[in-house]
C-alpha cells in the first residue's frame, strides 16, 4: 500500500496502531475502516476560544495557546491502570501543563520540540496562576495550579499572529473556527478520532471515493460533492458549511431508504396475489358490530377492499390514535379472506395470519376474535411461546370466555399441543391464526395465506415482516398497524413502500381525557378522587419508570418510583380498602397474563367492572400497547418526565376504552421548564398526531419512541423535521426504480447500496 494513499476498505488498523482496548472499543462503534470513520460525524461544534498568551489564562477559560511542546510521558494510575499522558506548553510568557486521561497514544504522536496548538478549558485547583515574564531555565516555571485537562490538540507549522484559527490536517492557510466534537467510547475520545480523521484526510482518501448521488440530483438540489461534504462535515470554516454537509448527508441517508422501500414496492406490486371481492358480505358484517364504525374506519375498510381486488399484494400501514378502532377495520378485512375460497376449490378458506408483539395483546386479539367470528363458526388459533389454543373447542372441557354471547353461543376455547394446531394450520383447517413472533418460525406453514396483519408494526423489523411474506408463493396481502404517534416525515421515510390510511377519528361515545399535571402537594386531592372512581366501581393504572428500587450502593441509578415499592405502598397506606395488584415486563407470560385476567373486568363495563379482582394495577409500560379494559378509566403516571410524548400518549389510550369520563394523571418531579413546557403540550393535544409533531419538533426524532429501531440516523432523524427533503429524496428515489429498477445506469449507486446493505428496522 502507498505511504501516501490509502483506500476507503483500509483498516482503520493499518494506518493507526490500536490497543486491545481501542480495538474493542471500535468494532463496538462499529468503525472498523477508513470509510466507517469518515462517516462517523460530529455531533455538535465548539467554538474556537480566544488566543492567549499562557501568562494571561484563567481558571474556567475557553483557550487557544500556541507554543512548543516538551516532557512528553504516559504513565498509568496505580488502582485503576488509567493511561495519563502528560506534556507541557511553552510560550514566550511561560509554561502550562497538559493532561489527558485514556488517551496514551497523544505522547507518540508529537515530538518534543513540535509547534502546537491547544485549544480547551483552563482547570485549576487553585485559583490563583504563577505567571512567568521569560522562558528562560532560570526564570521559567510550570505552574501546578492550573493545567489543561483532555484539550484538543494539533500540530502545526507557525505561530499565527492575530488569529484564533487552526491548521487542518497541515494544510497551511487553511483556517477554521469551530472544532468537531464527535460521539465517544470509552478508549475512543473525540480528539481521538479527529486526529484519525485528520491522518487518514491528509493522505488524499477523499480522492478515491466515487460519489453515490446521482450527479443531476446533486445539481437540482443544490448539494455538495461527497469530498466537499466530508471537508465540511469535519472541518468547517464556519456554520453554513457544516450545515450544508449535514443536509447532503441527511439527504442522502432518506434517498437511499426511500430506494430500498420503493424497490419493495416495485416487486410486490408486481407480484400475484389472492384475488378477494366481498364488498356485500363484510358489509353485512360490519352491521354485527355492537358499535357504529367512523367514517375514518369506514374509508379504510373500503380501501383495503379496493386493494384485494387488484390480484396483487396490498402493502398498507393502517395508522390510528389510541382507541380509534383498529381491531375492528382488521376484523372486517379478516372476514372478506376467510370467507373466500381458495382458487379451483369448492370448500376450504383462505388464511390470515396476525402478528402482535407480545403475549398479552396476542391473547387479547383472539378472545376478541372469537367474540367476532363465533356465530360464523370460524375457526381460530392462537399460537405463542407458552402454548397454543383452538377456538372453538371440541371437548366439553373447554373454557369459555368470562363474558358469554348473549344469544347463548358458545364461546369456549381449548389449549392444545403445538405440533397438532401447526399441523391443522397447514392443513388449511385454521384459517385464522394469531400469535406473536412465533408466526415467524420455520415450523409454521401455511396452506392458503391470504392476507397478514401486523399490529404495532414499529415493534417488529422489516426483515420479520417480509420473512413471514415471502414463505409462499402467492405473495400474501399485508396490513400493518400502529397505534404509536408518527410524525408524517417519518411515515413517508420508513413506510415509504406502504400505501397509508389514517384513522383519526375516535368512535362514537369517547371522551376525550382529563389531563393535568400534578405537583406534589396535589397528590392528596388526586387521591381522593381515585378513590371516588374507586367506589363506582372503576378501576386504576399507576405506572412507574422502574421495576425495584434502585441499589442505594450503586451511583448514577435512577431516581423514580419503582412497580414494587409503589405497589406496596398504595396497598398499606393509602388504598386499604381496595386490591392492589402488580404487572412487570420482567415477569413470565403465564404470570402477566393471570394478572390481567384478574385486572379484567370481562363483564362490561355497564356490569361496573363486576368480575375483576384487582381495582388498582401497578405497572411498567409493559401496558403500553393494546391492554383493553373498558372498566378502567383513571390512569396515574409517576416521574412523567422519564417518558417521551408519544409513549405517554399510549400510557394515556389505556384509558380511552369506554364511554365513561378518562382521567389521567401526570406526577413530575422536575423542574426544569424545557420539561414542564413538554409534559403541557401532552395534556392540550388533541390526538396522537398533533402530540408526535410536537415531539419532533421539540425533543428531536431522536426521542421519538422507538427511533432507535427505524434504523436511521440521528443525522438523518433531524432531518425528518423538513417535510420539503423527504418528499423529495422520497420522489427521486420513486423516479429512478420505476425508469430502472436495477440501477444499470448508475452503477456507483448500486455497488454502494449494495456494500452499505441498508439498515432495516429490528
Amino acid at each position: 500500500m502507498s505511504l501516501n494513499i490509502i483506500k476507503a476498505d483500509t483498516i482503520i488498523e493499518q494506518i493507526q496502531r490500536l490497543s486491545p482496548f481501542q480495538k474493542k472499543a471500535l468494532v463496538k462503534m462499529r468503525l472498523t475502516k477508513v470509510s466507517d470513520i469518515l462517516r462517523h460525524f460530529p455531533v455538535r461544534y465548539g467554538e474556537s476560544g480566544l488566543v492567549k498568551a499562557i501568562e494571561f489564562l484563567n481558571e474556567g477559560d475557553n483557550a487557544v495557546v500556541f507554543g512548543k511542546i516538551s516532557k512528553l510521558k504516559t504513565t498509568k494510575t496505580f488502582k485503576s491502570k488509567i493511561a495519563i499522558s502528560t506534556a507541557e506548553v511553552e510560550d514566550s510568557t511561560g509554561k502550562v501543563k497538559i493532561v489527558w486521561f485514556s488517551q496514551p497514544y497523544i505522547a507518540k504522536m508529537f515530538f518534543e520540540g513540535s509547534l502546537v496548538r491547544i485549544e480547551g478549558r483552563v482547570s485549576a485547583k487553585k485559583n490563583k496562576l504563577t505567571k512567568t515574564k521569560t522562558i528562560s531555565d532560570s526564570e521559567a516555571r510550570v505552574s501546578e495550579e492550573l493545567n489543561f485537562t483532555n484539550p484538543k490538540i494539533e500540530k502545526v507549522t507557525q505561530i499565527p499572529e492575530g488569529t484564533s484559527g487552526s491548521l487542518f490536517a497541515g494544510s497551511e492557510g487553511d483556517s477554521h473556527n469551530l472544532f468537531p466534537v464527535y460521539p465517544e467510547s470509552r478508549g475512543i475520545s473525540s480528539n481521538w478520532i479527529y486526529h484519525t480523521i485528520q491522518k487518514i484526510i491528509s493522505r488524499n482518501v477523499l480522492d478515491t471515493l466515487k460519489d453515490p448521488i446521482p450527479q443531476e440530483i446533486l445539481k437540482k438540489y443544490n448539494l455538495p460533492s461527497l469530498k466537499t461534504a466530508l471537508i465540511w462535515i469535519h472541518a468547517p470554516r464556519k456554520k453554513e458549511n457544516a450545515e450544508i454537509a449535514r443536509k447532503r448527508f441527511a439527504f442522502e441517508e432518506i434517498f437511499f431508504i426511500q430506494i430500498d422501500r420503493q424497490k419493495e414496492k416495485f416487486i410486490a406490486q408486481r407480484e400475484n396475489s389472492f384475488t378477494i371481492e366481498k364488498e356485500a358480505e363484510v358489509k353485512d358484517f360490519v352491521k354485527s358490530f355492537p358499535f357504529p364504525l367512523t367514517s375514518a374506519q369506514d374509508k379504510s375498510i373500503k380501501a383495503i377492499l379496493n386493494d384485494f381486488k387488484t390480484g396483487h399484494p396490498m402493502s398498507r400501514l393502517l395508522e390510528g390514535d389510541v382507541g380509534s378502532g383498529k381491531t375492528a377495520v382488521a376484523t372486517a378485512a379478516s372476514f372478506a379472506a376467510v370467507s373466500t375460497l381458495p382458487p379451483d376449490r369448492k370448500f376450504g378458506n383462505l388464511q390470515v395470519a396476525y402478528m402482535a408483539p407480545t403475549e398479552i395483546l396476542a391473547e387479547q386479539h383472539f378472545e376478541s376474535f372469537i367474540e367476532y367470528f363465533s356465530k360464523y363458526k370460524i375457526p381460530i388459533g392462537l399460537i405463542t411461546g407458552s402454548g397454543a389454543k383452538k377456538f372453538p373447542s371440541k371437548t366439553s372441557q373447554g373454557q369459555s370466555l368470562k363474558c358469554p354471547d348473549p344469544k347463548g353461543l358458545s364461546l369456549a376455547w381449548t389449549k392444545i399441543s403445538k405440533p397438532q394446531l401447526l399441523k391443522w394450520v397447514a392443513n388449511g383447517e385454521i384459517p385464522i391464526l394469531i400469535g406473536t413472533h412465533s408466526l415467524i418460525q420455520k415450523t409454521v406453514k401455511f396452506k392458503n395465506l391470504a392476507f397478514i396483519i401486523i399490529d404495532e408494526q414499529h415493534r417488529f423489523g422489516v426483515k420479520q415482516r417480509m420473512s413471514l411474506r415471502r414463505k409462499h408463493d402467492i405473495a400474501p396481502h399485508l396490513l400493518s398497524m400502529t397505534a404509536t404517534p408518527i410524525p408524517r416525515t417519518l411515515a413517508l421515510t420508513i413506510f415509504g413502500d406502504l400505501d397509508l390510511s389514517l384513522l383519526d377519528e375516535l368512535p362514537p361515545g369517547r371522551q376525550i381525557p382529563e389531563t393535568k399535571i400534578i405537583l406534589p402537594h396535589q397528590r392528596e386531592e388526586v387521591y381522593k378522587q381515585v378513590r371516588e372512581e374507586l367506589k363506582s366501581g372503576r378501576q386504576a393504572f399507576v405506572i412507574c419508570a422502574r421495576v425495584n428500587d434502585p441499589d442505594p450502593d450503586k451511583e448514577n441509578t435512577l431516581n423514580a418510583k419503582s412497580v414494587k415499592s409503589e405497589t406496596k405502598r398504595l396497598q398499606e397506606k393509602i388504598f386499604p380498602e381496595f386490591n392492589v395488584g402488580s404487572i412487570t415486563g420482567k415477569m413470565k407470560p403465564s404470570e402477566k397474563a393471570d394478572v390481567m385476567r384478574r385486572f379484567s373486568a370481562r363483564g362490561g363495563s355497564a356490569s361496573g367492572g363486576k368480575d375483576k379482582k384487582i381495582d388498582i394495577l401497578v405497572a411498567t409500560s409493559v401496558i403500553e400497547v393494546g391492554i383493553n379494559v373498558p372498566n378502567a378509566t383513571i390512569i396515574i403516571i409517576e416521574n412523567a418526565e422519564r417518558f417521551g410524548l408519544a409513549q405517554l400518549h399510549q400510557l394515556r389510550g389505556r384509558v380511552l376504552r369506554s364511554s365513561f369520563k378518562p382521567h389521567c394523571f401526570v406526577f413530575a418531579d422536575s423542574k426544569n421548564q424545557k420539561t414542564i413546557s413538554r409534559l403541557k403540550s401532552f395534556t392540550i393535544a388533541k390526538n396522537g398526531f398533533e402530540l408526535a409533531e410536537a415531539d419532533l419538533q421539540q425533543r428531536g426524532a431522536g426521542d421519538l419512541a422507538g427511533a432507535k429501531q427505524w434504523g436511521v440516523s440521528d443525522l438523518a432523524m433531524e432531518a425528518l423535521k423538513n417535510i420539503k427533503m423527504v418528499e423529495a429524496a422520497r420522489e427521486e428515489a420513486k423516479n429512478l426504480i420505476e425508469k430502472d429498477f436495477e440501477l444499470k445506469k448508475y452503477p456507483i449507486l448500486a455497488k454502494y447500496l449494495a456494500e452499505k446493505n441498508i439498515v432495516h428496522m429490528e
